[in-house]
């Protein structure tokens, strides 16, 4: 395991799901990502190399649907540690094997993500659940070797108090990522700033938004900024449509997503990377962005 080390910015890595779909992987529900484990490793394991080439200073393993209540959709509920495992090796490996050109490690995180739909925070399963699976995909990932649990696009306080003790049980860093909409509001309509108070008995190592387009990031800024500990944006383009050709909402290119960035940064944002629908050339504008 490697130090979190937020006295610097850290680049995080962009869209894997999206970005996987781009190259041709299928990533239909229930798996969606998690389909390039079983099928497309290589494709996976391309996608992390590009991110470093980028620039990335931290990977997120393809962690993100290996949950057993996800997996269990699909026939593959018993093979949760396993395919976690091999998310993390995947993107391990890739740190090694990228052509790089700046020094320093790169980190690898796991992702956390909410049990049922992103979108959907009302779905949610009851405590006792959201208790139990988020532990055991805590544990799943610190078994593997992640350097830090990226608990992310949490809609609501009630999962997201159950993921992140559980993240944080583990001993590991810990980032606590929320999924907001206008107003500083998650999906349930609740405070980011309540949120924010939720997790902080936890003593996550960061917060952060993500998922959600660049506009609405200006009114969770100070929230993030009062929250009294680094904090992180990283946007989408849009949501995932139907087919990888699908137009983004909010799409826009490698400059003028770095150019938001920049507003982040200037607010104190200490860590910033991308979401769904961007791209290497995202991450790449991203580092240059950030350079000295």
């Amino acid at each position: 395991m490697t130090d979190l080390d937020l006295s610097r910015i850290l680049l995080l890595d962009g869209a894997m799901g999206t970005e996987l779909e781009r190259r041709g992987v299928r990533s239909e529900l229930p798996l969606w990502s998690a389909h390039a484990l079983l099928e497309a490793p290589e494709t996976l394991s391309a996608v992390h190399r590009a991110y470093v080439e980028a620039g990335a200073h931290a990977l997120t393993a393809c962690t993100f649907r290996t949950q057993r209540r996800t997996l269990a959709r699909a026939g593959l509920g018993e093979r949760a540690a396993e395919l976690t495992a091999l998310a993390v090796d995947l993107a391990r490996q890739a740190t090694r094997e990228a052509t790089r050109e700046a020094a320093g490690p790169v980190l690898v995180f796991g992702s956390a993500a909410p049990l049922e739909d992103c979108w959907r925070p009302d779905l949610a399963p009851d405590e006792a659940a959201l208790a139990a699976e988020h532990a055991e995909h805590a544990e799943h990932l610190a078994a593997a070797g992640v350097d830090a649990l990226l608990v992310e696009t949490q809609g609501s306080i009630r999962e997201a108090r159950a993921a992140v003790g559980a993240a944080a049980a583990t001993g590991l860093p810990v980032i606590a990522s929320f999924c907001c909409g206008p107003d500083a509001r998650l999906l349930s309509g609740e405070r980011l700033a309540d949120a924010l108070d939720a997790v902080m008995h936890f003593a996550p190592d960061a917060v952060a938004v993500n998922c959600l387009p660049p506009d609405p990031i200006a009114a969770c800024l100070p929230v993030l900024s009062q929250a009294g500990i680094p904090f992180g944006v990283y946007a989408n383009l849009g949501a995932p449509g139907p087919s990888p050709d699908s137009p983004r909402e909010h799409a826009c290119t490698a400059e003028e997503y770095a150019s938001h960035a920049r507003t982040w940064l200037e607010a104190g944002a200490r860590l910033v990377g991308g979401c769904c629908g961007t791209e290497p050339a995202h991450v790449r504008a991203l580092a240059a962005a950030i350079a000295p």
